[in-house]
């Protein structure tokens, strides 16, 4: 057995058991996938993929199991050359994060460009997505870190930890009637059109089980994943905008725009930073983190990486 058998099955998997888009993947051919899935499967005695002809339609129970161990196979080569990487250029490599937009846009700037100022050698690729695309591109290690609000606490694969908590904020035009309130009202925001994120995005559960709780059915105008889109939209008058506290932070005072806190209304969020359970992580992503939140320092990132069930937060 070898490791292009190891990478034909694993990919195999990723690709929904088909073999086509598999072979287009790792730039091989077809026949050759199959071949060396055959031969591994003959080397170990036992089916990994039930078949239907030439095409896989399901991974055995043995599969599953070797799956496992190809997943743990791989990530250890995937650490060797990280390790290989770390002491041979001490400060030279590539740092690949996955985030969110809102993470992108409004938190990444500052800490890419202290990371750059300390590490001027490493290259930084930033990979924006939901949250699921976060997780997934952590699981596949085409990202060192991800930041995200949502979903990477339900993935046992991933080590996550607080980074910072926030909240979101109502946004309105000056001459809007509601920006004469002080203190809004879900009642008051259930009475007039909405903007505000798709609902895998950017705290908006909090927003709709706020609304559901009072037995109020909000009027959403419009949902995005985008804040910048969100306060496009309200500036035109299309609606009152609900978006996450940083995303104002650039706005000028007496702007066209003006906003109101409503954590307490919605609650707060916690923005998590994530990493592969059992990732070798080089010391410039530890720095990067260390820089993403002063409750995040290398010795607590450490200790997260090497538990196997301990929680931490904020």
């Amino acid at each position: 057995m070898n490791l292009h058998q190891f990478r034909f099955v694993q990919e195999a998997v990723r690709r929904n058991l088909n073999l086509t888009e598999t072979a287009k993947a790792l730039y091989t051919s077809q026949p050759g996938i199959s071949k060396a899935i055959l031969e591994l499967e003959e080397e170990l005695g036992v089916d990994i993929f039930v078949r239907h002809g030439k095409r896989l339609k399901r991974v055995t129970d043995p599969g599953q199991q070797v799956l496992k161990s190809v997943e743990i196979i791989l990530r250890e080569v995937a650490n060797l050359k990280r390790i290989g990487e770390e002491f041979s250029k001490q400060d030279a490599g590539r740092l690949s994060i996955a985030a969110t937009h809102t993470q992108a846009r409004y938190v990444l700037p500052e800490p890419i460009m202290l990371l750059r100022k300390r590490f001027p050698k490493v290259v930084i690729s930033l990979h924006q997505g939901s949250p699921e695309q976060v997780a997934r591109m952590l699981l596949d290690d085409s990202a060192d870190i991800g930041l995200a609000t949502e979903t990477l606490t339900d993935i046992d694969e991933l080590v996550t930890l607080p980074a910072y908590e926030w909240q979101h904020v109502i946004v309105m035009p000056q001459d809007h009637p509601l920006a004469q309130v002080e203190r809004l009202t879900l009642e008051q925001l259930a009475e007039v059109p909405l903007i505000s994120y798709q609902p895998a995005f950017t705290g908006r559960k909090r927003i709709d089980h706020a609304f559901a709780q009072r037995r109020l059915t909000p009027n959403i105008a419009l949902e995005a994943i985008d804040s910048d889109v969100i306060k496009t939209y309200v500036r035109a008058g299309l609606g009152v905008g609900i978006v996450a506290e940083m995303a104002m932070a650039g706005e000028p005072a007496g702007g066209e725009l003006v906003s109101r806190p409503a954590g307490y209304l919605f609650g707060q969020n916690t923005t998590r930073v994530a990493f592969r359970r059992g990732a070798y992580l080089r010391g410039f992503v530890l720095s990067f983190a260390e820089l993403l939140s002063d409750r995040l320092s290398r010795p607590l990132i450490e200790r997260a990486m090497n538990s196997t069930g301990d929680s931490y937060e904020l």
